[in-house]
């Protein structure tokens, strides 16, 4: 009954509090792949195969589902996975497209073509590498048309979340969301597209400004999460622990998770 969290580092803490929360009788096993954290800086092809490797470690756990919560693998490494890597009996689900269709207001699952939606001017937050990738706009325009998207990279926010430097985090938040509106002055909609970005989710919106509505992908995703295994069951793995993976030192590791969520988390080593 286990199903995989992967992520680079913490910032999928935020999701899987989310569908523990949702699901509190499934097992979920997180990896968080510490040590080589943060992706968002890498190139396509590392961030493949650190994902891919992963991906498999949790397998080995009994997890034929796994969410990839980190957005910069599923921006950049997720598509790939699923086209040429990904075994039948497996499957890896991505972290965008929950928030994609609440931004549309679609509903889980709507394949109907692109149409007119609400907010033309949506503003992207998240890391050099899901901002290069532009996967986030590839799949919005499967869903809306007629939406400006100005994304921002949000350089070195990842390392001073995992590192426990709020106050820097705080600094650069204000800083990209300033770089980011001195060419869109007026967006409607903020996405706040990296899992760690939810901690500084208050950051963002004092930034913005109350007008402008964020979205972050926790609850969406175990939403979409808990739809998905009402479809289909058969993709609960044979694992029964919940246990949380690092690849870095699991005691530091430990400390921050702790910090990150206001509550014990003990990590063990991958």
């Amino acid at each position: 009954m286990a199903v995989g969290v992967f992520d680079s580092g913490l910032g999928g803490l935020t999701v899987l509090d989310a569908v523990q929360k949702r699901l509190p009788d499934v097992a979920f096993v997180y990896y968080g792949d510490n040590a080589h954290t943060p992706y968002g800086v890498r190139d396509a092809e590392d961030i493949f195969q650190l994902t891919c490797r992963g991906v498999e470690r949790l397998w080995a756990e009994g997890c034929d589902l796994v969410i990839v919560a980190c957005n910069t693998a599923s921006a950049v490494a997720l598509k790939r996975m699923q086209e040429t890597w990904l075994p039948p009996d497996k499957r890896a689900l991505g972290v965008f497209v929950p928030l994609i269709e609440a931004l549309t207001e679609r509903q889980w699952g709507d394949n109907s073509p692109p149409r007119e939606v609400a907010v033309k001017h949506v503003a992207l937050f998240a890391t050099p590498a899901t901002v290069s990738s532009r996967a986030f706009q590839r799949e919005l325009a499967f869903r809306a048309i007629g939406v400006d998207v100005e994304a921002q990279p949000c350089g070195g926010v990842v390392d001073a979340i995992e590192q426990g430097d709020e106050i820097l985090a705080e600094a650069l938040v204000r800083s990209h969301v300033d770089a980011l509106k001195r060419r869109m002055p007026h967006p409607e909609a903020a996405i706040l597209g990296c899992t760690h970005y939810p901690l500084m989710e208050h950051t963002f919106q004092e930034a913005l400004g109350p007008q402008v509505r964020v979205y972050s992908q926790a609850n969406l995703v175990a939403e979409s999460l808990a739809d998905y295994l009402t479809r289909r069951p058969e993709m609960l793995g044979s694992g029964s622990r919940s246990v949380n993976l690092t690849t870095g030192d699991p005691a530091q590791v430990s400390a921050r998770a702790t910090q990150f969520l206001r509550r014990g988390v003990a990590f063990e080593a991958a």
